[in-house]
């Protein structure tokens, strides 16, 4: 492959691993809302033996708003995860991996665990997303 195309290639995954992980990532926390909510109205129905389903507060989503920068936090994370991967340096995920955790320890350490589950479902779903890019660009090479 010449210099030019796997430049191109190189640049491709990048903006497909970061910026385009942003509304991927916002739509899986959507989904798992989305699944809380259809869990709990059908808990809900089972033990009132009604049909109605009532709508659950959005944790996910709420947390989102209690944690301001999640979203260039995640962009990083996925800049690294992707630069690593491309690099030759698989074992850097785990720096960056690790980094993100530690910034972000005094606010998982509160009684809500909807901030907790968002961070867990956010990294892995980040790491995934960055980590399918980076081999896919590294498979080309």
């Amino acid at each position: 492959m010449s210099t030019l195309a796997w430049a191109i290639v190189v640049v491709a995954g990048f903006l497909a691993a970061t910026v385009a992980g942003t509304p991927v990532i916002r739509g899986l926390f959507k989904f798992v809302d989305w699944q809380t909510q259809r869990a709990a109205a059908r808990r809900e129905a089972a033990v009132a033996g009604t049909g109605g389903p009532e709508l659950v507060d959005l944790r996910l989503e709420r947390a989102g708003r209690d944690m301001p920068g999640g979203t260039w936090i995640g962009l990083l994370e996925r800049v690294g995860i992707y630069s690593c991967i491309v690099a030759g340096f698989p074992a850097g995920v785990a720096i960056v991996l690790g980094v993100k955790g530690f910034g972000r320890y005094p606010e998982l350490s509160t009684p809500d665990p909807a901030k907790s589950e968002r961070f867990i479902i956010g990294t892995l779903g980040s790491l995934l997303w960055a980590a399918a890019w980076g081999a896919l660009v590294s498979w080309l090479r």
